[in-house]
């Protein structure tokens, strides 16, 4: 918790100091009423006052009541002011770590525990600074001079009152113990209804189609249910406060007026005013002790919930990323990708993904990569833009180990394209010109990424065009269209070296065909790295390489491979007729 506070900036703490100072006064004020309560119950019992006196004394208590009012107002809004702060700060903070964060890191959370821990947990600590600032401070302040106040005034309502504060000290104990445990439960369960929502929402065609939505009823009602359950003993339990407070303040008050009553029945006539006056003052002040507890109480309560917020918001801060970031800001030769006897395997896992990959893909060459599922070809292009660093050997863009390149760099030089089209919602346009570009992005340039990306056929049908609003993850687009949007989003920004992970799965073979010819014409300066699936995308490539569980077992143009490889051949047959791969090898079989 105080680990976070850190990300307080020096106004904050200041506004904070401006806190300590007006509840300083507020308390001050507050334990100055009793006193004028005294002397208007001395004045009003002794024989010759004057009315003037007593309205005097009275004036003074509501000075101290308005100017008590004042100082929790300023309070209120500073301690507000703060809370709000470092939530913000938090926020950002938690956001940042995240986007720093490699494939490795970012499996360790799930996106609904990231977006709780951003949100819920975030409101969690803010509340308790809030209240807080006011109540923490303020407490032990009120307490401790209301403790020096009545001191010594009488053993008898000491004792009183000090019994009543060891057992609410008790409850309070007891309470935390029985609820502290389940604060963390909550969170998590929080956690995973808003996973089961989120896969609700993004999964409702699937759901719909298979007639699936009594069972996601069902599943969300069991994470509903669990929720609420646990909540419900979490506030039943801290319900019990607020009776055991009532019955404890009631009780003590009735003790001190009992107590004194049997002391003033004891006392002569003179003696019976100043115990009366003391009893009045008394009775204030012990109620004043027990109203910073509770205070205290009404952190204790939010303290445990806010507590496991924080660890769960350090778990994210904490975490240590293994993609340590370069210095290298330029390479010494220009759109270049080498692999060198590249070994790879996930953290978690004992067994290699690839083994000993070399290659070498030379500015303006199309390299492309093909092999059964789980073979490794897009772990392998990953390694390029450092998704994930090689567990042994190199790889090398324009001549420099990606290790040694600063993150913004390397990525200028990329041109990704991801196995799964990612559409941000907003205007076509915002989704072209997306992210940073060493050159501007002008709307020339986009109708020209369109063009090439076979997009712009179908964008201009669209109301506004290029400004067409693109709902989440493109929604209001084929999985097709999606595509090409993404295809041009990379063809705008004009890199050196261009990934598609798999980029022409959704595309028809029309519209295949006329989208890789634009591109050859148009990327003939550019090195192209494509994974696919379709011998069609790819025969065109300067090289293909083949690979199989991890290891390349063959490499050479398509001709080449259909006379050498048997595992290329069997995925063209698999494909192509037998007499299109013989006419397609030159006729040799």
């Amino acid at each position: 918790m105080f680990k976070l506070l850190k990300n307080l900036s020096k106004k904050e703490l200041l506004f904070a100091f401006i806190c300590v100072i007006f509840i300083s006064i507020n308390v001050y004020l507050e334990l100055k009423i009793p006193d004028y309560m005294s002397q208007i119950t001395i004045l009003v019992q002794t024989e010759g006052s004057k009315m003037s006196e007593i309205l005097k004394e009275g004036g003074f208590m509501i000075l101290c009541a308005f100017g008590s009012l004042i100082a929790s107002f300023v309070v209120g809004y500073f301690a507000s002011h703060v809370a709000s702060c470092f939530g913000k700060v938090t926020r950002a903070k938690v956001f940042e770590k995240v986007n720093q964060f490699g494939l490795e890191e970012i499996k360790n959370f799930s996106t609904s525990s990231l977006i709780t821990r951003t949100t819920n947990d975030v409101s969690q600590i803010q509340m308790l600074i809030a209240m807080g600032l006011q109540a923490i401070i303020k407490a032990p302040i009120m307490a401790t001079w209301a403790i020096i106040k009545i001191s010594g005034k009488n053993f008898a309502w000491s004792l009183a009152t000090f019994t009543a504060v060891v057992i609410l000290l008790i409850t309070i104990i007891i309470l935390m113990r029985l609820v502290f445990p389940k604060f963390k439960i909550v969170q998590k369960l929080t956690d995973n209804l808003n996973r089961i929502t989120r896969e609700n929402l993004t999964g409702i065609r699937v759901i719909r189609a298979f007639n699936a939505e009594d069972y996601q009823q069902k599943k969300f009602e069991k994470a509903n249910d669990e929720l609420k359950n646990t909540q419900l003993f979490n506030q039943k339990v801290m319900g019990l406060l607020s009776p055991v407070m009532s019955l404890v303040m009631s009780s003590l008050s009735l003790s001190i007026y009992f107590i004194g009553a049997l002391l003033i029945n004891k006392a002569n006539m003179l003696d019976k005013i100043t115990l009366f006056s003391d009893m009045v003052v008394f009775s204030s002040y012990a109620m004043q002790v027990l109203m910073s507890f509770m205070m205290l109480i009404m952190i204790f309560v939010l303290l445990p919930r806010a507590s496991v917020s924080a660890k769960r918001i350090l778990e994210v801060l904490d975490t240590k990323e293994h993609i340590k970031e370069g210095n290298v800001t330029k390479g010494i030769e220009v759109g270049t990708v080498e692999f060198k006897n590249v070994s790879f395997r996930y953290p978690d896992a004992e067994e290699y993904v690839l083994e000993n990959i070399s290659f070498k893909a030379n500015k303006g060459e199309t390299i492309a990569f093909i092999g059964s599922t789980g073979s490794g070809k897009s772990t392998l292009i990953n390694l390029v833009p450092r998704f994930y660093d090689v567990t042994e050997g190199e790889v090398l863009v324009d001549g420099i180990n990606v290790k040694d390149y600063k993150t913004k760099d390397l990525n200028d030089k990329l041109g990704y394209v991801s196995q799964k089209a990612v559409i941000f919602r907003g205007t076509v346009r915002d989704n072209i010109a997306y992210g940073h570009s060493k050159e501007k992005i002008t709307t020339k340039k986009i109708e020209e990424a369109l063009q090439i990306a076979e997009a712009d056929s179908f964008v201009n049908k669209l109301p506004n065009k290029i400004d067409y609003d693109l709902a989440q993850s493109g929604t209001n687009l084929s999985g097709g269209q999606k595509q090409r949007i993404a295809i041009a989003r990379a063809i705008a920004k004009n890199p050196e070296i261009y990934i598609f992970d798999d980029s022409f799965s959704a595309l028809d073979y029309k519209t295949d065909a006329n989208l890789r010819k634009n591109l050859k014409s148009y990327t003939k300066d550019a090195t192209s790295l494509i994974v696919a699936q379709r011998i069609g995308t790819i025969k065109n490539a300067d090289k293909i390489l083949v690979l199989d569980e991890g290891k390349l077992v063959g490499i050479g143009t398509h001709q080449e491979l259909l006379k050498n490889c048997k595992i290329y051949k069997e995925i063209a047959l698999s494909q192509l007729s037998e007499e299109e791969v013989e006419k397609e090898m030159g006729g040799n079989k």
